[in-house]
């Protein structure tokens, strides 16, 4: 199998005023490339964010008692602090020392300050809040593009950069997707050594996510990429399959 992860080049800053799908494919159609059956659209949550407005000047966000008592604890903007108890269904965990707040977001995703940052967002006091159902986003860019594109399944997956227990370091995870089988269950096949499977299952919008990564970092400036050649199957299912309930999880 032979597959081809590329970024996309030339696209504008995107706003409210942005149609995410339409410059994906005048990307994709000024390319030596083109746009091709069963691309693999890849989008970092930062765009879609962008686009749906999920802008916020901290300057406006009035903080309560707890958010102030918090930041204390973390030396943290109390305003923003606020944001992240407004994006969270519960905190996780407090580590005062290293300033960390780690939550579980509204959209059931475990990670740092609800997802928040303000990477890649003008002005000083502008933060980037996760889109409100990246599912959905997926869903909607992908739609517009089949229209377009005239093939009849454009997969989209919606990225963004968590850390990892156990390990340094950071990658992408899909926290939106549409069109494209989420997980793939080896149970019941076979391997090389005759033992038959029983267990294991690819999170294969997690491994598509930190692939394009490759291409398509935090600093250049190349938000899009396509992956090219992978053998995906459709589903209607979406990137919540992978969030595991709390009745499974060992470690909460």
């Amino acid at each position: 199998m032979k597959i081809e992860i590329f970024a996309l080049e030339n696209l504008p800053e995107f706003d409210e005023s942005s149609n995410l799908a339409e410059e994906i494919f005048k990307s994709l159609r000024q390319s030596n490339s083109g746009f091709e059956n069963n691309d693999i659209v890849i989008v970092t949550q930062k765009i879609v964010s962008k686009s749906e407005g999920k802008i916020v000047d901290i300057r406006y966000v009035r903080p309560t008692d707890n958010a102030k008592e918090i930041a204390k604890q973390t030396n943290k903007d109390p305003r923003l602090v606020q944001l992240i108890l407004n994006q969270s269904k519960s905190i996780i965990r407090i580590e005062p020392e290293r300033g960390i707040i780690i939550t579980e977001t509204i959209h059931g995703f475990i990670c740092a300050n609800a997802g928040i940052d303000a990477s890649n967002i003008p002005g000083d006091y502008n933060v980037c809040l996760l889109p409100e159902n990246a599912n959905i986003s997926a869903q909607k860019i992908s739609e517009t593009l089949t229209v377009i594109s005239g093939f009849e399944n454009v997969p989209v997956i919606i990225t963004d950069t968590f850390g990892r227990p156990w390990r340094e370091g950071h990658l992408s995870f899909a926290i939106g997707s549409f069109g494209i089988a989420p997980l793939k269950n080896y149970e019941g096949t076979i391997d090389q050594h005759g033992k038959i499977l029983k267990v294991t299952t690819s999170a294969t919008i997690d491994i598509i996510a930190t692939a394009a990564e490759l291409v398509s970092g935090k600093s250049s400036g190349t938000p899009v990429s396509i992956i090219r050649g992978f053998q995906y199957s459709t589903s209607t299912l979406n990137a919540e399959t992978l969030l595991r309930p709390i009745e499974k999880d060992l470690f909460r």
